[in-house]
C-alpha cells in the first residue's frame, strides 16, 4: 500500500509541476503570438508618398510608431498611377493618401478586381477643388462658372499639381469637354512646390491665380484663399468635400494581422495634419522629428491607435512607442 501511494503522490505532483510549467510558457507564447502570426515579410512595411506634403507627415507619424514596434518603413515617391498598380501587385503593401472622390477613377476599377482593400478612412473634412485668392474672389469669382469670363486676367490657366495626378486629370477633362466655357484654357502641371510657388508669388504681386487647392495644408494659411463652388462633377459637392482612405494590398491584413491592426486604428484630423505639416514646410523639420514632437506633445493619440497592437516580438506596443518617445 505504501509504494503505490508514493507513486500516485508523486504523479500528482508531477502533474501539478507540469501544468504549472505549461502555464508560464503559455503566457510567453501569447506575448508572441502576433509575431509568431506574421511571417517575416511583414517586417517591412511597403508605403508610398505621391511628393504630397500631407502624406509625407502621416507617413512620418505612421514611421514613427512603427520603429518603436520593431517595424521597418519604406517609403517610395512615385506618382499616384503607379502607387496603384503597385498595390496591385503587391509591391506596396499600405497607401495613407487615397484622396476620395479624386482618385475614383484608379481606385473603383481595382476594388471591382479585388485587388486593393479599403482598410478605413483616416481622414473626414478634407477639402480638395480649384481655388482662388481671396481678393480675386471679392472681384467676383466664386464659382467654377466665374473663370471663363475672367479669363485674360487669369491667362486661361489653370496651375495643377504633378503630371498623371487624378485631379490634373479630371481638371483636364474638364477643359477638354470645354464645361463652364473654359474653351482655349490650359492646365499647367508641375510638382505641388512649384505650384504653391507660383499661387503665391501671383497672389503677392496681385495678379490673378486659379490653382488646385486642399486641406489640410500651410497654404491655407500663407495665401488668403477661396475655394471655388459648382465643381461637384470633378470634385465633389461642398467645395471638393473630402475623404482620404488608407488602402492595403490584397490580403495584408491577412498576411500582417499586427501591423494591419495599427492602420485599421491610425486616423488623423485637418488640425493635426496642418500642424505637422507646418512644422515640415515653415519651420524645416524632418518629418520623422516634426511627427514625434507632435505625439510627445498629444501622448492621449496613442491609445486609441495602438489598442491591442504589440511590438514585433509580441510585447506590449503602446508601452513601447511610449518608451520610444521618452514619454512616462
Amino acid at each position: 500500500m505504501h509504494g503505490p501511494g508514493v507513486a500516485k503522490g508523486g504523479l500528482a505532483a508531477g502533474r501539478a509541476a507540469l501544468a504549472g510549467l505549461m502555464a508560464v510558457f503559455g503566457m510567453a507564447a501569447g506575448l508572441s503570438a502576433a509575431s509568431a502570426a506574421e511571417p517575416a515579410s511583414c517586417q517591412t512595411v511597403r508605403m508610398a508618398d505621391p511628393g504630397w506634403t500631407d502624406i509625407t507627415a502621416t507617413n512620418a507619424v505612421a514611421g514613427t510608431l512603427l520603429s518603436a514596434l520593431g517595424y521597418q518603413q519604406k517609403i517610395e515617391t512615385v506618382a499616384v498611377p503607379i502607387i496603384f498598380q503597385g498595390l496591385k501587385t503587391a509591391q506596396i503593401d499600405v497607401f495613407l493618401g487615397n484622396w476620395m472622390p479624386a482618385q475614383s477613377t484608379f481606385l473603383d476599377k481595382l476594388i471591382a478586381e479585388k485587388s486593393v482593400e479599403i482598410v478605413r478612412p483616416n481622414l473626414e473634412n478634407a477639402k480638395f477643388t480649384l481655388a482662388v485668392p481671396k481678393a480675386v474672389a471679392d472681384a467676383g469669382v466664386h464659382s467654377f462658372a466665374d473663370l471663363a469670363r475672367f479669363g485674360d486676367r487669369f491667362e486661361k490657366k489653370i496651375y495643377g499639381i504633378e503630371p498623371g495626378a487624378p485631379a490634373n486629370q479630371n481638371i483636364q477633362r474638364m477643359l477638354d469637354k470645354k464645361d463652364f466655357g473654359l474653351e482655349g484654357w490650359t492646365l499647367v502641371e508641375s510638382s505641388e512646390q512649384a505650384m504653391l510657388a507660383q499661387a503665391v508669388r501671383r497672389t503677392r504681386s496681385k495678379d490673378w491665380v486659379v490653382f488646385l487647392g486642399w486641406q489640410p495644408h500651410p497654404m491655407n494659411t500663407r495665401i488668403d484663399m477661396t475655394y471655388l463652388s459648382g465643381g461637384d462633377a470633378y470634385f465633389g459637392p461642398n467645395y471638393g468635400s473630402t475623404t482620404v482612405n488608407t488602402l492595403s494590398r490584397r490580403g495584408y491584413g491577412n498576411d500582417c494581422t499586427n501591423v494591419h491592426r495599427l492602420f485599421g486604428q491610425l486616423a488623423f484630423t485637418v488640425g493635426m495634419e496642418n500642424e505637422i505639416m507646418a512644422a515640415i514646410t515653415d519651420d524645416k523639420k524632418a518629418p520623422k522629428d516634426a511627427a514625434a514632437d507632435h505625439l510627445k506633445a498629444h501622448p492621449d493619440l496613442l491609445g486609441p491607435w495602438l489598442a491591442g497592437v504589440s511590438t514585433r516580438d509580441g510585447k506590449d506596443g503602446a508601452a513601447a512607442v511610449r518608451t520610444a518617445l521618452g514619454l512616462k
